[in-house]
This record gives structure tokens, sequence and C-alpha cells, in this order.
């Protein structure tokens, strides 16, 4: 067990936006919800934007700069983690025909997936460490391959942005291990734990303790899991020494029937760690822990925490 954690907030995600009204869509209800997230002790949070008609995720320079730089003008300093997790589903026509593909299909380059965090600098982006069947269209699968996976790592080195590496199942560890063995993750390595993600992981405790057993040396990691098992995670993460995930992208209840706001998720997550003895780090103390890079609000001038 930890005795401190850094929680991080995921705030809307990239799927399909359902109808609640407690999805931030619009970049000013994305930048407002990490706001408040972090005044309730978010040391980090997690950015996804999305299509103003279609509410579904997309990677779009101009509405990641409006968001990031709503957050970076505020009261607070959290961490910045921006999402490189779109442009990478393939649709296929069909189970008997897969060939043409269907119009879904979402394939950006190894780069073009990097443009807003090229631009913007955040100090923390996500890379996913592998494939695995989509949970949309049933012909869908999201596409990770290791060329595009060395390719993206190896240009956030250079960028000195950390990845934060997402894990979905075990297979995808056994990436995480290649790139930290073949140098392109600096240390000390950070990792996600993704549980209970559908054709991924399950959330069960075994599993879970299977995959912490399979991480790389000196790696910091947290773990979550999605749904109605999000709190219950916050108590078990650092059991088995993993910091914290909280956010509207993988659960949208307080408790059975009670939206929740992401705010309302990281204060009832702090309340949890409280009440066993774990410490919640600062923004601050997290750039420390993970070694970071950051920059001015704007993006344009580097100084590091090392």
């Amino acid at each position: 067990m930890i005795s401190e954690v850094f929680i991080t907030c995921a705030i809307t995600g990239g799927g399909s936006a359902p109808k609640e009204n407690n999805v931030p869509v619009t970049p000013q209800e994305i930048a407002d919800s990490a706001i408040e997230a972090a005044r309730a002790g978010a040391a980090a949070v997690h950015l996804h934007v999305r299509d103003l008609k279609t509410r579904r995720g997309l990677l779009d320079p101009a509405l990641y700069r409006e968001v990031v730089l709503r957050i970076r003008d505020s009261d607070v300093n959290p961490v910045i983690n921006l999402t490189t997790g779109e442009g990478c589903y393939i649709v296929l026509g069909s189970s008997h025909a897969p060939l043409p593909l269907a119009a879904e299909t979402d394939m950006l380059g190894a780069f073009e997936r990097l443009v807003h965090v090229e631009e913007l600098r955040p100090e923390i982006c996500t890379l996913d460490c592998g494939s695995m069947s989509s949970k949309g269209p049933s012909e869908g699968v999201m596409v990770n391959t290791i060329g595009t996976l060395r390719n993206m790592a190896a240009r956030l080195q250079k960028l000195r942005v950390k990845p934060e590496l997402e894990v979905f199942d075990t297979g995808h560890l056994q990436m995480v291990n290649d790139l930290v063995k073949d140098g392109l993750i600096d240390n000390p390595p950070l990792i996600q734990l993704c549980m209970g993600v559908s054709y991924g992981a399950p959330s069960d405790l075994m599993t879970l303790i299977a995959l912490v057993h399979q991480l790389p040396p000196n790696a910091v990691y947290s773990a979550f899991s999605i749904g109605a098992m999000q709190l219950p995670y916050a108590a078990l993460a650092p059991v088995i020494g993993a910091n914290v995930r909280v956010g509207l992208e993988d659960n949208l209840y307080l408790s059975r029937g009670r939206l929740a706001t992401n705010a309302e998720l990281v204060q009832r997550a702090t309340e949890i760690l409280g009440r066993i003895g774990v410490r919640i780090l600062s923004s601050n103390q997290m750039r420390e822990k993970l070694k970071l890079h950051t920059y001015d609000l704007r993006g344009e001038q580097r100084c590091s925490t090392d």
C-alpha cells in the first residue's frame, strides 16, 4: 500500500455523449468542469474535446487550444493530460464483406494524432498501447500498431511530453515493457491500468493484481474501473500501489440514480482516501514525482521541474 496518491479526473471522454446534461461538450463546459475538478483536489485533468454537432470525440487543435488556454488562464494549475486516442478506429463494411471500410472509419497517421500535442505542449498525453475490439459498431476495431506506437513514443520523447501508457489488457503491458526496454520512455514510466472496458481486462481483483505484477521497474501507475466500480477502485488503488482516476469519462453517477459532476466525483474520492489515511498530492507534487516538463501560460516557454 502507498500512503499518498495523485488524483486524475477524466473530464468527458471521446465516445458518444449521452443525453444526460452532466457530460460537458463545448470547450467552455469542458474547461469549466476541469477547473472545478482541480479546485476539488484533482492534480491532473485528462481532456478530450467533442464535435459540437455529433457530440463525439475528435482531434481538433482549435478546440483543444480553447480548452487548454481557459484552464491555463484560470486560478488553478492542474497537470494537463491530453488524449491522442482519437483517429485510430477502423469499421469494417460487414463481417462477410469487410472492404470497403465503413464511413465511420477514422484513421490518422502517427504524427497527425499529435498535432494538438505539438502545438499546446501539455505535460502529459495518453498513448493507447495496443489494439482491441471497439465498444461501438460491431465491426469496429481500435487500431494501434507497433510501428505507430513506437513512432508516437519517439516523437513525444523529443517534445518532452510524458506519455501516459494506457493498458486495457495484458498484451498491452508487453508493448509497454518493450517501449521502456528500448529506451523510448523516460523514467519514471507512467502507466494507466484501465479495467472493465468492454473486450479488455475485466475489473476483478485477480486480473488487476496480474497486471500489477507485469509492470516495468520504477513505474508510477494508476488504476481505475468504469461504471459502478469507479469509486470502489478509488479505495482499492492505493492498496495495490496505484494512484487514482475518477471522472465522467468513465462513470456518470455519484450514487444509484444520482448524476454526478466531475468535481463531486473528485470530492468523493478524496473523502474515501482520507478515511483510509491516504494523503492527496497536489499538482506540483505530481509534477515533481513524475519529473514533468512544464510551460508558461501560453505553452510557449519551456521550464523544467528537474
